[in-house]
């Protein structure tokens, strides 16, 4: 089984599993991850989707040692629509995805760690675009970057494809959080779980749909909708709901001080 599926409650963990090549993506492993991200997306009771590698790594790309003999343009236009077809999804979904990251994520396994919400990376973890060092480029993973930090870092981390630590991907905000080690990395994943499945259902989805919003659009049409879904929240209720949790909060707190 080249991809392990584990459901516990509202969480799925998809582990990569060709540890033999460092969890290389062949045409089947990329076929399953793009299945198992569209599940979770079509289950209304999965709420956090965790992606990490078997054995010590994330993924080291794609596995140049398959069969690279030509084939007809539309198999390889549908098998790389379907590569790109799996961050349209995770991008777009209710459910909150994290890579949990450790060995080497390179190349497409740089961009699976990238596509993803959050990143969670062991402190030795090495990242890169290495696509540019086999004489192409890292043609998913340059948009991706491009969304996330600015142009000229984007343009610096898709053109050389160096091995970046994860320390400085966690400087330049590319990363979330470090672990010291594979055990404290493991206890990082299930307390990011739980905090992401102690929020909101409902505000979590919005959260995603806004900031989706924020990075494409304007910034006064932006602000603009975000005036008018703060009045839909108050018209809702919810406003009033949190406001009583608050005051509740309080009293216990004085209560018990």
């Amino acid at each position: 089984m080249v991809l392990q599926v584990e459901s516990d409650g509202p969480v799925r963990r998809l582990t990569l599993n060709r540890p033999e090549r460092r969890n290389a993506l062949n045409p089947e492993l990329s076929a399953a991850i793009h299945a198992a991200v569209r599940a979770a997306d079509a289950d209304p009771d999965c709420r956090v989707l965790t992606i990490r590698g078997a054995a010590g790594n994330f993924c080291a790309g794609r596995d140049l040692s398959g069969d690279m003999a030509p084939k007809p343009l539309d198999e390889i236009m549908a098998a790389d629509r379907q590569w790109a077809d799996i961050f349209r999804i995770l991008d777009r979904s209710h459910v909150v995805s994290v890579a949990i990251v450790e060995g080497y994520a390179v190349a497409g396994g740089f961009t699976l760690a990238m596509g993803c919400d959050f990143v969670l990376s062991e402190k030795t973890a090495r990242f890169g675009a290495a696509e540019m060092r086999n004489g192409f480029p890292a043609a998913v993973n340059t948009p991706i970057l491009m969304h996330l930090v600015g142009r000229r870092l984007a343009l610096e981390l898709a053109m050389f494809g160096d091995m970046v630590s994860a320390e400085r991907l966690w400087q330049m905000g590319l990363v979330n959080a470090l672990a010291d080690g594979p055990e404290a990395l493991d206890a990082l994943g299930a307390d990011w779980s739980g905090r992401l499945l102690g929020l909101g259902t409902e505000a979590v989805r919005l959260t995603k749909e806004n900031h989706r919003l924020a990075r494409t659009a304007p910034l006064s049409e932006a602000l603009t909708a975000g005036a008018q879904q703060n009045a839909l929240l108050n018209t809702s209720g919810l406003f009033r709901e949190g406001a009583e949790r608050f005051r509740q909060a309080q009293a216990e707190k004085k209560g018990g001080g």
